[in-house]
C-alpha cells in the first residue's frame, strides 16, 4: 500500500523498478497470473470467481507488491512478495494475514482478511486477499496543505488514538500470544540495525558508532514488553478520511511483532519531530507532509494524547527516540549508497544522504537524556 518512495525506507528495499511493467499475458499485471488466480478462487472461494477478474498494480518496488483486484463490481486488494525475492521472512504473507485477521474484532481498524494462499504454484509466490478500504494515504504537503488546521490536528490525534488502541490489545485474547519474542526485543533491534549499518557504509559517518554504542550499553529493561508492535507506524501507513476525520485502516503489517510499544512511539517521533521539523523535509520522499512544519501538532502533544489513552509508561521514551534516529539514519545511509550506485529511481533520493547527520545528532542528544 506504499508508493516507491516509501518502499525505499524498508530494510533491504529500493524504489520501484520494472517490476511494475505489465506481463502482457491475458491482461495480467506482472507478478499476478489472473487465469491461475481465477482457478484457485473457483476452488477455494467460489463466490469470488463468479464474475470477470481484472487487476492493477498499485504499489511496486522491492517491498511487497499490492494489486487492486476487481471481481465484477467488487474491489479487493491482493498482496504478494516482490518479484525474485529470496528472504521469505522479510515478506511474510502469512504473518500479515494473521495479524489483520486477529485484530478484526478489536478497536484497531484493519481491512477484512479474506484468503491466504501459501501455495507458490498459483501465482509464483504466497499471497493474501483483503477487502479494499476507502480512504486516503496522506504523505505529501500537496495533500495536507489544503486541510483546515482543525482537520490536521484531528487527524494527528486520531492517529495516536489508533496506536493506543493497538497497544492495549492483549495478544493472548486475539490468538497472538506466540506472535513474537518480546524478551530481548530491544537488544535485538540494536544488533539488527548495527548489522545493517555495517552493510551500508560508504563514507565517514561522524557520531554514528557512538550512537550505536550508547544504545547497546543502555538498553532499557522493557517494562512494557509483550505488546503488539506495528513496527513502522506513521501517518502515511494509515488510510484516513478528513470529512469527518477518521482512521479507516492501518496498513503494512509486515514488520509487526510482539515487543515494546515505545519502539512504535520512538520511530513515529523521529519521523514527526526530527525529519518532519527539518529544512530537509521539504520535497523529500521521506517526511514531506508530516510534522509541525506541515501544520500538525508537535510530538509532545501527540505523546500527551497517547498517554491519556494507554496504560503504557512513556517515561523511558528518549531511548526509543534515539533508536528511531539510529534506525532511520542507517536506512537513509543505505538509500544514499544505492543512489551513488545508480540504483534508485524517482526524485528526491539525491538528498536523502543529507538527513543522516541530523538524525545522528538528535539521536545522540536523546540517548544522553536521563
Amino acid at each position: 500500500m506504499t508508493d516507491p518512495a516509501v518502499d525505499a525506507l524498508r530494510p533491504g528495499s529500493s524504489p520501484a523498478t520494472n517490476d511494475t511493467a505489465p506481463s502482457g499475458r491475458n491482461g495480467s499485471p506482472r507478478g499476478l497470473d489472473l487465469d491461475r488466480l481465477a482457478g484457485y478462487l473457483a476452488t477455494h472461494r467460489p463466490e469470488l470467481a463468479d464474475a470477470p477478474l481484472s487487476a492493477t498494480l498499485i504499489a511496486g518496488g522491492k517491498s511487497n507488491l499490492t494489486y487492486l483486484l476487481r471481481v465484477g463490481e467488487r474491489e479487493l486488494v491482493l498482496r504478494r512478495p516482490p518479484l525474485g525475492h529470496v528472504l521469505a521472512t522479510a515478506h511474510d504473507m502469512a504473518r500479515e494475514f494473521r495479524v489483520i485477521s486477529a485484530l478484526a474484532p478489536t478497536d484497531v481498524p484493519v481491512p477484512a482478511a479474506l484468503l491466504h494462499c501459501a501455495d507458490t504454484e498459483v501465482i509464483g509466490a504466497p499471497f493474501y486477499l483483503m477487502e479494499r478500504v476507502r480512504g486516503e494515504v496522506f504523505r505529501s504537503r500537496a495533500q495536507t496543505d489544503p486541510l483546515r488546521p482543525e482537520q490536521r490536528r484531528d487527524l494527528a490525534l486520531a492517529m495516536m488514538d489508533t496506536l493506543a488502541a493497538l497497544h492495549t490489545v492483549d495478544p493472548a485474547t486475539v490468538g497472538l500470544a506466540d506472535f513474537g519474542r518480546p524478551d530481548g526485543y530491544l537488544g535485538r533491534q540494536v544488533r539488527r540495525w548495527a548489522g545493517q549499518l555495517d552493510r551500508s557504509r560508504s563514507r565517514p559517518l561522524p557520531g554514528i558508532d557512538e550512537l550505536r554504542d550508547l544504545l547497546a550499553g543502555t538498553v532499557p529493561e522493557g517494562a512494557n514488553a509483550g505488546r503488539i508492535v506495528h513496527g513502522d507506524y506513521r501517518l502515511d501507513n494509515l488510510l484516513a478520511t478528513v470529512d469527518p476525520v477518521s482512521v479507516r485502516a492501518v496498513l503494512d503489517w509486515e514488520m509487526a511483532t510482539l515487543g515494546d510499544p515505545l519502539a512504535d512511539l520512538g520511530l513515529l517521533l523521529t519521523y514527526w519531530d526530527v525529519l518532519g521539523d527539518s529544512d530537509l523535509a521539504a520535497g523529500n520522499p521521506v517526511a514531506d507532509g508530516l510534522g509541525p512544519r506541515a501544520g500538525f501538532p508537535t510530538g509532545a502533544e501527540l505523546i500527551e494524547r497517547y498517554a491519556g489513552r494507554s496504560d503504557v509508561d512513556v517515561g523511558p521514551l528518549h531511548w526509543h527516540v534515539a533508536l528511531g534516529c539510529f534506525k532511520l539514519a542507517v536506512i537513509c545511509e543505505g538509500i544514499h549508497y544505492r543512489h551513488t550506485l545508480g540504483q534508485t529511481l524517482g526524485p528526491g533520493f539525491d538528498r536523502i544522504g543529507d538527513m543522516v547527520a541530523p538524525l545522528v545528532t538528535h539521536g545522540l542528544r536523546a540517548a544522553r537524556e536521563r
